[in-house]
C-alpha cells in the first residue's frame, strides 16, 4: 500500500502543499491518541468557556485546537489560520503561502459517550497584501486541499488536492497513513438519508415535503423504501456518504430565527463539499452550490445538502416548487 507521502508525490502535489498536508496528518495522529485515552487522561467533559458560536467548549475542543495551532505555527508555509474555537483569525508567518481553516474536533459532544468525532480542514492560497479576515473570504472553489480525519474504530483520513478523493487508514503498527481507497466514487442513487429529524417542524416547506416522501417509502410518491442514519457528527455522516452513498442534510430552519443555519461554511461545509464533488457527488444549500458561495465572514453558517448526485437533484427539485401557499412553520 502507498503511504500518504508516496501518494502526494505521485499526484505531483507541490512540495510546500505536501509538507502542509503531512503536518496536518501528523497532528491528527497525536489527536487520535488523545481521543483514545479519553477518561484515562482526564480530558472528557466541558470547560466553563464558550466559543465564538456561543457553544460550551469541551476540554478536548481546547486541547485539539491548541495542538493544531502549534503544529501550523511550526510550519513556515502557513500565513494564517482560522478555527471554530478562535474568535478571530490568527497570523502565523508573514511569508506563508497558505491559509488553513479547521474544526479541531467536529462532533465533540460525542466524546463523552465514546462515539465518532473528527477533525475537518480546508487549505486556501494566502495571496498577497495585508493579512486580515478578508484574506480568508474566498469561495470553496479556491481550496487547494481539503479533508477530514475520522477517529473511530480505525483512524481514517479523507483527502482531496483536486485530483479526486482518496481514503487513508492509519496503520497502528507503523503509525503511517496508508492509501486504502485510491478513487472514492459516490453512487449516484441511494436509499439512505441522514438528517436530524427532531428539527422537522422547523424546516422550510420544501424540505418537510421531501423528507415526508422519503419516510412514506413504497406507499409514497418515491415508491421506494429509504433508511435513515444519524451520527450527530458531520465527519461520521459524510464518511458514510463517501463509503456507500447517501444524502446528508442540515437544512435551513426557524428554530432560532437569528441562526437559521447550523454548519459553518469555511471549515465544515466547504471542505466537505469539495470532497463530495471530487468523488462524483453534489453539494448545495438547497438554492445554489456551496462551493460558489462568496463568504462574508469567517464564522458564516450555511444550509447543507450533499451526497449522491441524483438524490441531491431530487431534493433540489422540491425547492423549485412554489410553496408560498403552504402554512407557515411554527
Amino acid at each position: 500500500m502507498q503511504t500518504l507521502t508516496q501518494t502526494l508525490t505521485n499526484q505531483a502535489v507541490s512540495a510546500s502543499l505536501s509538507q502542509l498536508v503531512l503536518s496536518l496528518a501528523d497532528c491528527s495522529k497525536a489527536i487520535s491518541k488523545a481521543v483514545q485515552h479519553g477518561a484515562l487522561a482526564g480530558v472528557l467533559g466541558a470547560t466553563e468557556q464558550e466559543n465564538v458560536q456561543g457553544e460550551t467548549q469541551k476540554k478536548l475542543d481546547v486541547i485539539t485546537n491548541d495542538m493544531l495551532k502549534d503544529a501550523l505555527k511550526a510550519e513556515g508555509n502557513v500565513r494564517g489560520l482560522a478555527s471554530e474555537e478562535e474568535d478571530y483569525v490568527v497570523e502565523v508567518n508573514q511569508d506563508g503561502e497558505y491559509l488553513v481553516c479547521f474544526d479541531p474536533l467536529d462532533g465533540s459532544s460525542n466524546i463523552d459517550i465514546n462515539s465518532l468525532v473528527g477533525t475537518i480542514f480546508s487549505v486556501l492560497p494566502a495571496g498577497e497584501g495585508e493579512f486580515n479576515e478578508q484574506s480568508f473570504l474566498q469561495s470553496g472553489r479556491k481550496q487547494v486541499a481539503a479533508g477530514y480525519v475520522l477517529y473511530g474504530p480505525s483512524t481514517m483520513m479523507a483527502l482531496t488536492t483536486g485530483q479526486g478523493t482518496q481514503l487513508y487508514t492509519l496503520d497502528p503498527d507503523t503509525n503511517e497513513f496508508l492509501l486504502t481507497t485510491a478513487e472514492v466514487s459516490i453512487s449516484k442513487d441511494t436509499a439512505e438519508f441522514a438528517i436530524n429529524m427532531s428539527n422537522q417542524r422547523f424546516w422550510e416547506a420544501p424540505m418537510q415535503t421531501y423528507i415526508a416522501d422519503l419516510v412514506l417509502g413504497t406507499i409514497g410518491p418515491r415508491e421506494k423504501s429509504f433508511n435513515m442514519r444519524w451520527i450527530a457528527a458531520m465527519v461520521g455522516d459524510v464518511h458514510r456518504v463517501l463509503c456507500r452513498g447517501g444524502i446528508f442534510a442540515y437544512p435551513t430552519d426557524n428554530k432560532n430565527p437569528e441562526k437559521p443555519y447550523k454548519l459553518r461554511l469555511m471549515y465544515e461545509a466547504n471542505p466537505m463539499a469539495l470532497l463530495v464533488e471530487q468523488a462524483g457527488g453534489k453539494a448545495s444549500t438547497g438554492y445554489g452550490d456551496i462551493l460558489d458561495i462568496e463568504p462574508t465572514a469567517i464564522h458564516q453558517r450555511v444550509a447543507v445538502i450533499l451526497g449522491s448526485a441524483n438524490e441531491v437533484d431530487t431534493c433540489l427539485s422540491y425547492h423549485d416548487v412554489d410553496y408560498s401557499q403552504e402554512p407557515t412553520i411554527d
